[in-house]
């Protein structure tokens, strides 16, 4: 191989690591099992059709060979049918499912994938706009000042700073010669994340459920992980709201459902009023049109033509509402109708919130940018 040298350096050809035939087909297993919302056996078909068309496996590891190992490597689990008679011998029929070990890979999996193409790298806790006598270093530098804590004196600048000001011959340490760095206060967060579940979400042979579903796991693995302060809670919403574990993720789908936006957003505040945290907030992901409610003597108001008055000045009160509670709302869009955005923006105008009018592409890369700004401490 040809190497290039040029001032000490040596530059080879990257070559990416060998992955073995199971790994190949276990990160096409993984985004499979995410658009068939964990469901082993039509993943599994959908990989045999793939395999059919791109030879992705030959007669020494076959389809077969790699159920086996994720069976031996603890992904899946044999789940008996009790109504199942076997085959004679004793033995019951049974079918596969992904077991918790491979929900949390999924999660995994998405927070790789979006947090590949933000191309940073985000490490601890996240940071505020505002300095001070905080607890995350930033590299910026000042003198002292009375009341500074000791352990925020950089000893080695201050070091430097006396020999500059005093000469190595007359080395004294005077407060004067004192450096202070700089440091951004912790934040937590308290997130609702709201997930639009009605039908309209696969209507006109467009997958919207799928990259909203990716987003909700790559969060959920975000803040469990990386940010164990904050707190992130997870409903969805269609004729009604209802909250999720972060572990059902993998398993969402759409339902024959309207939209009712007003019971999300209630869901969310109530959830919201009972955190501690100061910072709280909203995210919002839906294709744009409520067409749901439920009204106090119980029955469901719907209607799915166009913008009905009545439900959209329900969805515009609660806006306001979560305003006074210092909830802002960040609505992300995922539909490009001209008529369904007006109303988003009319709605976000009464939250004073944010709305980004996204397609299905860049949607997990804003959510991500979006919830690293919006971190920062309150001062009340």
């Amino acid at each position: 191989m040809n190497k290039l040298k040029r001032k000490g350096f040596v530059f080879t050809k990257y070559e990416a690591p060998e992955q073995s035939p199971f790994d190949k087909l276990f990160e096409i297993f993984k985004e499979l099992i995410t658009h068939t919302s964990g469901d082993f056996d039509e993943a599994i078909d959908w990989l045999r059709e793939l395999d059919v068309e791109y030879q992705l496996t030959d007669a020494d590891y076959t389809i077969d060979d790699f159920i086996e190992d994720l069976k031996k490597k603890g992904f899946i689990q044999e789940e008996i049918d009790p109504n199942s008679q076997g085959g004679g011998n004793g033995d019951v029929e049974g079918k596969f499912s992904i077991t918790a070990k491979t929900e949390q890979l999924i999660r995994k999996h998405a927070l790789n994938q979006i947090f590949g193409k933000l191309k940073k790298s985000a490490s601890g806790n996240h940071r505020t706009k505002h300095t001070g006598r905080g607890d995350e270093h930033t590299g910026d530098f000042r003198s002292y000042q009375f009341g500074d804590a000791l352990e925020r004196i950089s000893m080695t600048e201050s070091m430097r700073n006396a020999q500059i000001n005093n000469g190595l011959n007359n080395f004294t340490l005077n407060e004067s010669d004192l450096i202070v760095e700089e440091t951004h206060y912790k934040a937590q967060m308290s997130t609702v994340l709201m997930i639009d579940i009605s039908h309209s979400m696969i209507l006109y042979g467009e997958d919207r459920i799928t990259p909203a579903k990716k987003v909700a796991m790559a969060l959920a693995e975000l803040i469990t992980t990386r940010y164990p302060k904050d707190t992130l809670d997870i409903i969805v919403f269609g004729n009604d709201a209802w909250p999720i574990s972060i572990k059902d993720l993998p398993y969402l789908k759409v339902g024959p459902y309207h939209t009712n936006t007003v019971a999300g957003l209630q869901l969310a505040m109530d959830i919201l009023r009972r955190k501690r945290n100061a910072n709280k907030q909203i995210f919002m992901i839906t294709d744009g049109k409520p067409s749901c409610i439920r009204q106090s003597n119980g029955d469901y108001y719907m209607n799915s033509v166009g913008l009905d008055t009545y439900i959209v000045d329900k969805c515009y009160n609660m806006a306001q509402q979560a305003r006074k509670l210092h909830i802002p709302i960040t609505t992300f869009m995922i539909a490009q109708d001209p008529y369904l955005m007006q109303f988003i923006r009319q709605f976000t105008e009464a939250n004073k919130g944010k709305a980004f009018f996204t397609g299905l592409q860049g949607l997990g890369e804003m959510i991500f940018e979006d919830y690293e700004s919006n971190r920062k401490k309150r001062i009340r």
